[in-house]
């Protein structure tokens, strides 16, 4: 007598579902980590932009009324500017660098990002802005 096998998965067949289930669910967490955080990352970078444009912004605010009043070109008084941008940072969690040379005003900002699904990174944000006092109305850059 012969015996027929019925069609179907053979005995060794057994655990190939869930030997592929778990290999796409650990890279779709893989790509929900590049995601979420990759989209952080650039949401980071374009925050520490606008915050040392802006902190340029208000350190260039800080003219001299006495160099001002003397009519000097370069009104701009430095350290009070390098203080004001600083200050301006002061309160968001990011180191700030400023440099104040004539009537512009450099700053730099740096901090951190704490990643969520991609663990143990933890990679720098670093930004530059820069802005100059304007005197009169002129064509001249700073």
């Amino acid at each position: 007598m012969v015996l027929l096998r019925r069609p179907g998965p053979s005995d060794d067949d057994r655990g190939w579902v869930t030997a592929f289930v778990v290999i796409f669910a650990v890279a779709l967490v893989f790509v929900a980590g590049l995601v979420l955080d990759g989209g952080r990352m650039l949401s980071e970078h374009r925050r520490a932009g606008n915050l040392a444009d802006s902190a340029a912004r208000a350190g260039a605010q800080a003219i001299s009324e006495d160099l001002v009043r003397a009519g000097a070109a370069e009104i701009l008084d430095t350290d009070a500017a390098e203080d004001a941008a600083c200050a301006f940072v002061a309160s968001t969690g990011y180191s700030c660098s400023a440099v104040a040379v004539g009537n512009r005003v450099d700053v730099t900002v740096t901090g951190s990002i704490d990643l969520l699904l991609l663990p143990g990174a933890s990679p720098q944000v670093e930004a530059e802005g820069s802005a100059c006092v304007a005197v009169g109305i002129t064509d001249a850059t700073c």
